[in-house]
């Protein structure tokens, strides 16, 4: 399975530690960026996350920034992408559950390491419910 992953300058420490845990859980990763916490403009790789999900490239895409409000708001411009802000496992769980959510967006400024790495892992494992959940989704589309 390949995860598609970015940051920018306030997520990158958390999308560095991310990228490893996921490497030795055996996933492929693309990361796209930011390379280093020097400042950037989030949607320069909100964008890249959001096209590797969307094309089918990759499977899942996860995106960090300070608050998660700015990657979310980028990444869901895009037709075929449902980004979801988590905070906690449970959000990430019912953001697969019920709204098939297909990138997971962290706020860095707001969560540890191992929370993070709870809900990416709870985001990868959870499925999508469907049955009523698939009628809103469809619905979602402009």
């Amino acid at each position: 399975m390949l995860i598609a992953i970015g940051s920018d300058h306030a997520g990158y420490d958390l999308k560095s530690e991310l990228r490893v845990y996921l490497l030795e859980k055996g996933y492929e990763v693309d990361d796209l960026g930011a390379f280093s916490a020097e400042s950037v403009d989030y949607p320069d790789f909100a964008h890249p996350v959001a096209n590797a999900v969307e094309s089918g490239k990759a499977h899942f895409g996860i995106l960090i920034c300070g608050s998660a409000n700015g990657v979310a708001i980028t990444a869901n411009k895009h037709e075929k992408i449902r980004a979801a802000i988590a905070w906690k496992k449970e959000i990430a769980e019912l953001a697969r559950q019920h709204n098939d959510a297909n990138v997971l967006c962290l706020p860095a400024r707001f969560i540890s390491v191992d929370e993070a790495k709870e809900m990416v892992d709870i985001f990868i494992d959870t499925a999508f419910e469907g049955g009523r959940h698939q009628r809103r989704v469809d619905k979602i589309a402009c």
